[in-house]
């Protein structure tokens, strides 16, 4: 317990580095620390998954150690649900939550998919979100599918930790290299069989892969099962259970030609590579010693403790801020917090105020009596540790304050904050921030940085429903999700002349219960009506004059269907916000989670905004997604995001929603909200195709024969589930942006690089090559023109991109950012074999001349089928290489001259 608990005095050194990421993992003497695996609340009760997940680290620390050369092992804290028995040794956590846990255990999504992988939403050598294991695989009841967990786990470990992906491929398992059939893997010095497995009336056998003529590969269904008895050390992203595999590829074997994600995403750069330029690495040297045993902190969850701490100096009685705080805090007590958490409120000025010791939420009463200690005038200056003393002091007449949260709002300049900040740092608490208007404390963010909290900025722009979104994102980050309040909506407008805001409001099956809608005004009260989904007209909504603010709670559960609104008024800003929970615990509600890639942006380097739609794991797809970023001027930026795998997004179609932003226009905070609407184009997906995670082993070689585990639980591809309709806002919170320069901005954004370049032979002269229109700036407007080269050399191409050959573009004129293009095209002035390799790269230029990186490598491999294949394959010879044949290319293209074949003996081709 000592090294753990003392880990949370030196986590601002961590934590303020710029990356935005929840995680509170950091090195301590080479041993990480902070690592959180979460049990999930839905995990029936089993103290012996606690053991497993001991064991499991257990196994895979020294294998980590040995794989990083004597560098880096374990240290764990075991989140454990609160309905779980409470024991002697389990303790109240610190900044530890679900929310911020690196690893989360939970039940599989659908039933029979245990398949462990990363959520890795960047890019290479970005740290990934989080590992996914289920019970079944922690257990060992998979080991024979993904081999040893402690293996399995330094393996996820890589993708989240270093950014590294992995080295085989489900959907590309061979290719050609020099005329021969590879295996995708890593290193090339791994052998094994390659055999399908054949079924018919109730029987299965294994049988030699055939050679599909027509690609010069084998048939659909081959698989590479690697021998048991290894002499190759490499590559733990590629098979990690085989048994020699100790170590992850370098550059010396580092296989640059198979088509696998490490090539694609990290420009042909080993795994080793990728992780030697990691700040883990660079910041550790190799040990003499052996590392210890891990050690691990059993923490359980408790009810949720939080205390408001709420500016009411002088300043807050500017632009009806004092109001609006009124009206933000009304809806986290009535809605936001949960039944049976204990919220207390203190005020601050130039002092501070008790307005309320911790009360229980247990019925509506108890929110009432917290909605009448807001505060309600206006006066004094500002001293932000005076509340945050003053908040402990709250906290700890009934808890310690480990793990407790604080609500922290201010609009004011406070030079002073920096004094207690090693108070903060020492309570344990997480501190969530809210900034108003444009003069709140520039320090304010170091403390939702230091503990883990949420950071959000809210303008003096009403009709953005800015402090309401920020108060509306304050949902527990531990318990059930079916617990957690849900934003549905969350608009404004300005309204002249007996103007009417009209709208609508679409409640789907997955939420209903504990629905809120909730409408502020400025001057008087609106007009306002609203009709459930039949058609009939609410009644009932509880108007308050003096806080300006009128809402209805929908009793049960809220029809399911669209609802609609319309409220008038004149010369003045109304907003509307609604908010739901799950309506049953066993279906999963339709989530949006929003954030960007860091918590500090400096121009000229774009930032990413990404929304990650689920229902539960499986990802909501085909959705409508715009992010709305709003500076300190009042300017607000509308981005649609995209899942197209393209730019800013790094997987298509895995229910993250991405763009880059590029369109400063001021120093300072920028917040951040995500709107996403369902329809008739938005489908559920059975799963993942998971980008990041271990190989699933198709079978095992025992005295030569190969034992076949049962078929990979396939992906779903191309059906479409039940259609979902559904309205969904969430705040991304904030950030802070510097290096801004006076306008005019010049123009210094290049257009993104491309990263799914394709191509294909195309009538047997011709290759078509297609990809992802980047834009002007990143994947925004229209690039100016393309620069497309190629080399029969795939390093050549990557380090020499400049001297390669060059291919005449100049028909290709640049569509839209993320238009599809297709370009067709013969190359010139390239001998070609049968057999030969060719590689293409593309790069986009702009309007100022400013360069994308080079795109992914793309490939051809020249194959020309036979005329007939021999109808007895000669049992000798096993290996044998597509029969060179030479091709003259001119300057009008492939001119194919005369092809002779002589085929003797068996054309299937075997690995290496």
């Amino acid at each position: 317990m000592g090294p753990f608990k003392s880990s949370v005095f030196i986590l601002i050194l961590h934590l303020l580095e710029g990356a935005l990421s929840n995680s509170l993992i950091q090195l301590n003497n080479n041993g990480y620390e902070g690592i959180v695996i979460a049990i999930d609340p839905n995990v029936p009760e089993d103290e012996t998954l606690i053991q497993q997940i001991k064991d499991m680290v257990t196994q895979a620390s020294p294998y980590l150690f040995e794989a990083t050369g004597k560098r880096f092992y374990f240290n764990v804290a075991i989140l454990i649900p609160e309905t779980w028995k409470t024991k002697a040794d389990y303790v109240r956590p610190k900044l530890e939550t679900y929310k911020n846990a690196d690893v989360l255990v939970a039940e599989p999504t659908p039933p029979d998919d245990d398949e462990p992988y990363t959520e890795h939403i960047g890019k290479c050598g970005d740290k990934g979100e989080r590992i996914h294991l289920t019970p079944n695989f922690i257990a060992g009841k998979k080991l024979n599918e993904y081999g040893p967990q402690g293996r399995a786990f330094v393996h996820e470990w890589a993708h989240l930790r270093w950014g590294v992906f992995d080295e085989y491929n489900n959907d590309e398992k061979f290719y050609l290299s020099n005329g021969r059939i590879q295996a995708v893997r890593c290193s090339v010095g791994i052998t094994g069989k390659t055999e399908v497995k054949k079924c018919q009336g109730g029987s299965c056998y294994s049988k030699k892969c055939t050679f599909n003529k027509a690609t010069g590969l084998y048939e659909k269904g081959c698989e590479f099962i690697p021998y048991s008895s290894q002499t190759q050390k490499a590559s733990i992203m590629f098979a990690q259970h085989v048994g020699s595999v100790v170590e992850f590829c370098t550059e010396q074997n580092h296989n640059k030609e198979a088509p696998n994600m490490q090539n694609t995403k990290c420009s042909l750069r080993s795994t080793w590579e990728v992780i030697r330029d990691s700040e883990d690495f660079k910041k550790t040297t190799p040990t003499t010693t052996q590392p210890p045993n891990p050690t691990f902190s059993l923490l359980q969850i408790g009810q949720r403790i939080v205390c408001l701490v709420l500016d009411k100096s002088g300043s807050m009685a500017t632009g009806n801020r004092l109001n609006r705080l009124n009206q933000a805090g009304q809806l986290f007590l009535l809605q936001i917090i949960e039944l049976r958490s204990w919220v207390g409120m203190v005020t601050f000025d130039s002092a501070a105020r008790v307005q309320s010791e911790l009360i229980q939420i247990n019925s509506g009463s108890d929110r009432d009596t917290l909605t009448k200690s807001l505060p309600t005038a206006a006066s004094g200056g500002t001293s932000i540790c005076s509340g945050l003393r003053s908040a402990f002091t709250v906290i700890k007449k009934k808890y310690p304050t480990d793990g407790s949260e604080i609500v922290l709002l201010t609009d004011g300049e406070d030079n002073s904050i920096s004094g207690c900040f090693n108070e903060v740092k020492q309570s344990g608490a997480i501190i969530h921030t809210v900034a108003l208007g444009p003069s709140a404390a520039r320090e304010l963010e170091e403390l939702s940085k230091m503990t883990g909290g949420l950071q959000t900025y809210a303008s003096d722009q009403v009709q953005n429903n800015g402090l309401i979104d920020a108060f509306g994102a304050l949902s527990s980050g531990n318990g059930a999700v079916s617990q957690r309040s849900i934003q549905l909506e969350s608009k404004g407008s300005t309204l002249q002349n007996s103007q009417w805001m009209n709208g609508t409001v679409i409640v789907d099956s997955t939420v209903g219960k504990d629905t809120l809608f909730l409408i502020t005004w400025t001057t008087q009260p609106p007009q306002i009506l609203l009709w459930d989904p039949s058609g009939q007209k609410q009644e009932g909504f509880v108007v308050d004059k003096n806080t300006k603010m009128a809402f209805l709670q929908i009793p049960g559960i809220a029809k399911v269907g669209t609802w609609k609104y319309s409220l008038q008024a004149s010369s003045q800003t109304l907003t509307l916000t609604v908010t739901s929970r799950a309506s049953n615990a066993t279906l999963p509600p339709i989530t949006v989670t929003s954030k960007m890639n860091k918590d500090t942006g400096k121009f000229p380097s774009p930032m990413l905004v990404y929304a990650n739609i689920r229902q539960g794991a499986s990802p909501i797809l085909r959705a409508s997604v715009t992010a709305l970023i709003e500076s300190e001027n009042g300017k607000t930026v509308t981005l649609e995001l995209l899942d197209n795998g393209a730019g800013a997004d790094a997987a298509k179609d895995d229910g993250v929603y991405s763009r880059y932003f590029t369109t400063y226009d001021t120093n300072g905070r920028y917040s951040v909200k995500v709107r996403a609407l369902g329809g008739v184009n938005a489908v559920r997906r059975r799963a993942i195709p998971q980008q990041s995670g271990v190989m699933y082993i198709p079978g095992w070689i025992q005295n030569d024969e190969i034992q076949w585990n049962p078929p990979r639980p396939e992906i779903e591809e191309n059906v479409q589930h039940k259609q979902v309709c559904f309205s969904r806002t969430s705040s991304g919170g904030s950030f802070v942006a510097s290096g801004v320069p006076n306008a005019p901005i010049p123009d210094l954004f290049p257009p993104c690089q491309i990263t799914d370049l394709k191509a294909e032979f195309h009538g047997g002269s011709l290759i078509n090559l297609t990809w992802t229109a980047p834009g002007d700036d990143y994947d925004h407007g229209t690039a100016h023109k393309y620069i497309i080269r190629i080399s029969t050399s795939i390093l050549d191409l990557r380090d020499k991109f400049n001297e390669s050959l060059q291919v005449n573009t100049t028909a290709l004129i640049p569509k839209e950012a993320n238009s599809e293009e297709v370009f067709l095209f013969k190359p010139e002035n390239i001998t070609f074999e049968n057999g030969t390799d060719l590689f293409i790269a593309i790069q986009a230029v702009d309007k100022v001349d400013l360069k994308s990186e080079i795109s992914n490598i793309a490939r051809v491999s020249l194959f020309i089928p036979p005329q007939t294949l021999p109808e007895t394959p000669s049992p000798d010879e096993t290996s044998a290489p597509c029969p060179n044949i030479s091709i003259n290319s001119t300057i009008p293209g492939i001119h194919i001259l005369k092809i002779m074949w002589k085929w003797i003996g068996e054309l299937q081709l075997s690995i290496g």
